[in-house]
């Protein structure tokens, strides 16, 4: 066995534990055809984008003061003045260091406040990096940018979501391990299918979903300050169904195609 794929079993482990399903081959079979090259990208690069945008919401939300949070804005102010705007200019971030111009004060009542930020800040930080990589990606492959339709997948598991504090945001924050869980997974699984370009690009993606998704349910289980076996249960069985039960729009979270089905 080689030194990389040593790696990536070593990386997968915890998280194929972790999860309640593997990605169905029916999943794969579909992701692999070259005329859904460009859906997948597309709708990667807008994950990489709206993976970034959950964390800065959870910092704003709980750990930060108003300061800090338009600080936050501002950095985001390029990549979503490029998704949203209706020139879709990449000058302005693609190639240059978007740092954040300010440093964060936590919030006093917030005891994890110091926690979550550093772990956030990294995560949005590598985020908008992957933006910016997919994005050159399919630039180089004449693939434009696009806005997709979101499919079912986050919706569905935002649905179950509590809605009293701090369960909401524990559950946020396991819901974002799975997210992140998941897309570690089916990035090794695909990764042998793609032309070689592609396939490097998603091994390298591996290390640092992997960790995201460990910094995610790291804090979950901080602040809840309690055993939280159940609810990680309960929500990976949500996002299993989610998994393996038909769908009718193709994106790298969906489930099942349903016209696979026979």
């Amino acid at each position: 066995m080689n030194t990389t794929q040593q790696m990536i079993d070593s990386l997968l482990e915890p998280i194929k534990q972790f999860l309640q399903c593997d990605t169905p081959d029916a999943w794969i079979n579909e992701a692999k055809k070259p005329e859904n090259l460009t859906a997948l990208l597309v709708d990667h690069c807008n994950c990489e984008l709206k993976a970034s945008q959950t964390a800065m919401f959870l910092i704003r939300k709980y750990a930060v003061d108003t300061e800090s949070g338009k600080a936050l804005l501002e950095w985001a102010k390029p990549y979503e003045e490029f998704v949203y705007g209706n020139e879709r200019d990449t000058r302005s971030f693609h190639g240059k260091k978007n740092g954040l111009a300010a440093e964060l004060k936590p919030k006093a009542d917030f005891v994890h406040g110091e926690e979550l930020i550093d772990k956030m800040v990294r995560l949005i930080k590598e985020e908008f990096h992957h933006f910016e990589q997919v994005l050159e990606i399919m630039e180089n492959r004449g693939i434009p940018y696009s806005s997709l339709n979101a499919g079912r997948y986050a919706k569905g598991l935002m649905k179950i979501v509590r809605t009293h504090e701090p369960s909401t945001l524990i559950d946020k924050l396991i819901i974002g391990a799975y997210i992140e869980a998941r897309s570690c997974e089916r990035f090794a699984k695909l990764a042998p299918y793609l032309d070689e370009e592609l396939k490097k690009f998603y091994i390298s993606l591996l290390r640092s979903e992997a960790r995201h998704y460990q910094d995610y349910l790291k804090l979950a289980e901080q602040i809840a300050g309690a055993d939280i076996s159940a609810r990680i249960k309960a929500i990976g069985a949500r996002e299993a169904e989610l998994i393996s039960s038909p769908d009718d729009t193709f994106r790298f979270h969906s489930g099942v195609p349903a016209y696979a089905i026979a």
